[in-house]
Formats: C-alpha cells, sequence, structure tokens
C-alpha cells in the first residue's frame, strides 16, 4: 500500500484553490468567445497561472514537509529529494 500524500492536511484548500483556477479558466474561454481585448485575457492568463503556481508550491511545501521528513531510510529520503528537485526544475522551466 503506497504513503498517504503529504498535502492530506491542505487538501481542502488545494480543491478550492483548484477550483476557483477552474472558474478563471471558464472565464478565460468566455472572454475568447466574446472576443475580448488581448491584453485582458492575457492578464487574466497570467493570473491563472500564478494561481496554479501556488498550488504547486503547496504541494512541493507538502512534499518536503510530510513525504522527505518521513522517510524511513537514506535511499528512500534521496529519492523524495530527486523528486521534489525534478518538480522545481519543471516549474521553473514553465
Amino acid at each position: 500500500m503506497a504513503a498517504e500524500p503529504g498535502y492530506l492536511t491542505e487538501k481542502q484548500a488545494v480543491l478550492t484553490r483548484l477550483r476557483r483556477i477552474e472558474g478563471q479558466i471558464r472565464g478565460l474561454q468566455r472572454l475568447v468567445d466574446e472576443e475580448q481585448y488581448c491584453i485582458d485575457i492575457l492578464t487574466q492568463v497570467s493570473a491563472a497561472t500564478k494561481a496554479l503556481e501556488g498550488v504547486a508550491l503547496v504541494l512541493l511545501d507538502q512534499h518536503l514537509e510530510h513525504c522527505l521528513t518521513h522517510a524511513t531510510d537514506p535511499a528512500e529520503a534521496q529519492q523524495k529529494l530527486n523528486e521534489a528537485s525534478a518538480a522545481i526544475r519543471r516549474l521553473v522551466r514553465s
């Protein structure tokens, strides 16, 4: 059985943020459908991107706080650290 994810203590907050982002994306679709001004749409894209980055940071914090610190041996801890490093690289590149 897999260990429980570290974000369980923040699950409701993460879900709330994701639902808000979902609403932002629907709003973006509406702006495009209504042929709104490009800069207004880009402003909303930026807001949605920042919101997703915020969710990613919460998940990363929880991974480091829970998954990494609860590793049962040095090899597992190193694996969790490598996973976090790879996730950070993906976030920075995006």
